[in-house]
């Protein structure tokens, strides 16, 4: 279990990686994949944040899988397997700037899953998305300008969920 403290546009936070953890729906914040195909990571450019992990809200009535792969195709124009890896939990209780009005519950999470690609679709940049990409997974720190500490221990569940299916 990694904890990093960031600062999310003034916004002191608490992040705290659980593998294998599904919390109650209610509590889930958002989704994303790290998408692999033969041994490379998926990244997309997103018009607003630049380098990331395919990933989105979920939608009235979706399941938190189906959200992931909606996501998935939406962003990065491809299909998976989908293998749930865990749970970030996004932790607002230090944060002074948290407010109970907020569309953020005070401690809510991220979920994060692994998607082995099994079909690339046309990539025609109609969401949110600019460009996919395939890279070596020890890359990703140099695209994501986002990174933390705590998606290293992420991509290594990600990592391992495949050699294990392999054994």
């Amino acid at each position: 279990m990694t904890v990093t403290y960031v600062d999310w546009g003034g916004h002191k936070l608490k992040l705290t990686w659980m593998q294998g953890l599904m919390p109650t729906r209610e509590l889930i914040t958002s989704v994303h994949a790290f998408c692999f195909h033969e041994g490379r990571l998926l990244m997309v450019n997103l018009n607003d944040r630049g380098w990331d992990f395919p990933g989105g809200h979920i939608e009235a009535g979706e399941t938190v899988e189906a959200c992931v792969c909606r996501e998935v195709v939406e962003e990065a124009y491809v299909t998976g397997d989908c293998t749930l890896l865990g749970a970030l939990e996004v932790n607002h209780e230090e944060n002074p700037l948290w407010h109970p009005s907020s569309p953020y519950p005070k401690v809510g999470y991220q979920m994060f899953y692994r998607m082995d690609i099994t079909e690339f679709l046309p990539f025609e940049a109609g969401f949110e998305s600019s460009e996919r990409l395939l890279i070596q997974p020890e890359e990703a720190a140099h695209y994501h300008k986002g990174w933390q500490t705590g998606f290293d221990e992420i991509m290594d569940a990600a990592i391992r969920v495949h050699e294990l299916s392999i054994e």
